[in-house]
């Protein structure tokens, strides 16, 4: 009975971790901002290339959520992403940002999925990309 006990605690304990990175960040968009604009957090947008093409932010870098499914892709991303930094990710509409949380967080990234998409973010004063 104990070692049953001990196998649910253990489940649990990682069902916890996992869930927290697939939560929105309670981060108000001022501070996303702030961070961001004083390189104390990186900005992520997870939408594909077209979407990136499209209309983009000034401040973020794309790693789409593809690529992020894609060994090479992900190693890549691991590379090029800062541990000492929350890292926030941001889409269309704030689905596609909670799945490349997930996987992030598993590499042990401070990932802040943002609730608010590409357009509300510039409605929000979010710099658009020239």
């Amino acid at each position: 009975m104990t070692r049953r006990l001990s196998f649910f605690a253990v489940l649990l304990a990682a069902t916890a971790s996992t869930a927290n990175a697939a939560e929105h960040t309670k981060d108000s968009l001022e501070t996303v901002k702030k961070n961001v604009d004083a390189e104390k957090a990186v900005l992520v947008d997870v939408r594909e290339a077209a979407e990136w093409k499209a209309g983009r932010l000034a401040k973020a870098e794309l790693i789409s959520l593809s690529s992020l499914k894609t060994q090479e892709g992900l190693e890549a991303a691991v590379k090029s992403l800062p541990k000492d930094q929350p890292i926030y990710l941001h889409c269309r509409s704030g689905r596609r940002c909670l799945a490349a949380g997930s996987v992030l967080a598993e590499k042990g990234f401070d990932v802040r999925p943002l609730k608010a998409g590409y357009a509300d973010l510039v409605e929000a004063g979010f710099e658009k990309a020239k």
